[in-house]
């Protein structure tokens, strides 16, 4: 393994100078936030292309959707519809989204719901959920850069790969504070390139050496079924619900998550935004080759004890040593870009509508700034303590829980960009029975996804971030009716119906 470390090290070296070298890149003030953290919001379809893939795919698409198929089968591919059913939604929400937080100068959603409906409570309630829900989807990809630098040969002793993430994370902190959004912009051109070259060659090599895809399902569906807890490449009846309200929730959450709206908000113009909605399913057909390299795993009988390891060590199987280096970079650099977009994401909520509000009319100072970037990494250091301290069966679970958490802002924010219905106190108890309900169900399960909820004598086991979210639009209706029949103040919507318009 010793060239591999070498091409390794070499690699993931390059883009932490990449990273460092971005805080030049269009010679920006970065004491103004929109610069820091949202690039001028100046990026093109080619850069947000690479920005909203570097976002989206990730430590979660290298190393967690595999180890959920190489673990439970079939599940595992609900990743695959979920991202197809979310460009639409993309396409048709957050174009109307940037126009609004364009027109009134928006950095982040709490913003919008401050100006829509008047209320403060509720505009630090949809801040504080975006900035918790970020630090597990953290945690997995430090979880991801763990597993593969301790296969990479950089750390030789289970202390040092412990410690490995660590220094990770420092690299990762001081650039995401030096450059802001233009680091992991400029490195999300490497990244993918890396991405490509990996996959490519994966899907060509690895079957060819099972002996084909038909020995390969064939193989995968002998192991699963024989495990401890038995599976099957196809889902079964039982698991049909699951299957489709993880896809359907994970769908809705995928780009209310902070890391995504900054992302969205980068771009030059709502028509950037669009034309990536029909770019970015390419994305969508690497993840669902990467899923099918968990079912090779299982035919090349690799025994992983941890999950999440089963595809590095596939790739050290069939691979030479600089290959290795080279695809395992890939990964770690699929894991830093987008870990440094949700710190500014969690940064940006918690400078613009915790700290402090401004109007969207005024300059945000350089003071607001500065809090962004200590807040970045005070996110960075919290998603590295779950890392440590939570120990679900499979990484993919860091992801779903953290979507639990923040699809309970969908009614505030998708809704609201759409009607007013709704009154902002009941949206904020609605929010509230959401977000106790989605944390109970996740404590219950161990902090796995799917949650099995007991209706008469029947169990139907789905995604808890649907149930959370039901029970929350139930409690928003209800009181929304209540609080209107009692004359209770709405507050004012400081928006008007041309800021929604193109």
């Amino acid at each position: 393994m010793a060239s591999g470390t070498i091409v390794f090290g070499t690699l993931v070296l390059a883009v932490t100078v990449l990273g460092f070298l971005a805080a030049r890149w269009g010679h920006p003030n970065l004491n103004r936030l929109d610069e820091w953290a949202l690039g001028g919001r100046r990026f093109g379809t080619i850069v947000s292309w690479f920005l909203l893939g570097g976002d989206l795919y990730t430590a979660y698409t290298f190393i967690a959707v595999p180890a959920l198929a190489y673990g439970a089968g079939a599940l595992a591919f609900f990743a695959v519809p979920y991202a197809t059913i979310a460009y639409p939604f993309v396409f048709l929400v957050m174009s109307r989204f940037w126009t609004v937080a364009k027109r009134r100068g928006y950095v982040t959603t709490a913003d919008f719901v401050r100006d829509r409906y008047g209320n403060r409570v509720l505009e630090l309630a949809v801040a504080a959920t975006g900035v918790i829900a970020v630090m597990p989807y953290i945690a997995l990809q430090l979880i991801g850069m763990q597993v593969v630098i301790e296969r990479a040969g950089v750390a030789p002793t289970h202390a040092a790969a412990v410690l490995a993430p660590v220094v990770a994370f420092v690299l990762l902190a001081a650039y995401t504070f030096t450059s802001g959004l233009r680091a992991p912009a400029s490195i999300a051109f490497v990244k993918d390139a890396l991405i490509y070259i990996t996959v490519i060659a994966a899907i060509v090599i690895i079957p060819a050496r099972l002996g084909g895809w038909a020995h390969v399902f064939a193989a995968a569906q002998a192991a699963l079924a024989a495990a401890p807890k038995p599976g099957s490449i196809l889902p079964a009846p039982p698991s049909y619900l699951a299957y489709a309200s993880l896809a359907l929730g994970s769908a809705l959450a995928l780009f209310i998550y902070p890391h995504s709206i900054t992302s969205v908000l980068s771009a030059k113009s709502a028509d950037v935004i669009r034309r990536n909605c029909a770019l970015l399913p390419l994305y969508t057909l690497l993840l669902g080759f990467l899923a099918l390299l968990g079912y090779c795993a299982l035919a090349a009988g690799i025994h992983a004890n941890n999950p999440q390891s089963a595809i590095p060590d596939l790739f050290e199987r069939y691979f030479p040593s600089w290959f290795v280096g080279v695809a395992f970079a890939a990964i770690v650099v699929g894991a830093l870009v987008p870990a440094a977009i949700m710190a500014i994401g969690a940064a940006n909520l918690f400078a613009s509508n915790i700290l402090r509000t401004f109007r969207a009319s005024e300059e945000r100072p350089a003071i607001e700034t500065r809090s962004a970037r200590i807040v970045a990494l005070i996110v960075l250091c919290g998603g590295l303590l779950i890392a440590t301290r939570i120990k679900p069966a499979f990484a993919i679970d860091f992801q779903l829980l953290g979507g639990a958490w923040i699809l309970q802002i969908f009614p505030a924010v998708v809704l609201g960009l759409y009607t007013r219905r709704l009154h902002p106190q009941a949206l904020l108890l609605g929010w509230a029975a959401g977000m106790l309900a989605a944390t109970w169900m996740a404590v219950t399960t161990n902090f796995a996804a799917v949650f099995p909820l007991h209706v008469g004598g029947t169990t139907v086991a789905g995604y808890l971030a649907l149930y959370a979210l039901v029970l929350n639009l139930a409690c928003a209706a209800l009181f929304t009716w209540i609080f209107n029949a009692t004359g209770i103040e709405a507050g004012r919507d400081l928006t008007a119906p041309s800021d929604y318009s193109a």
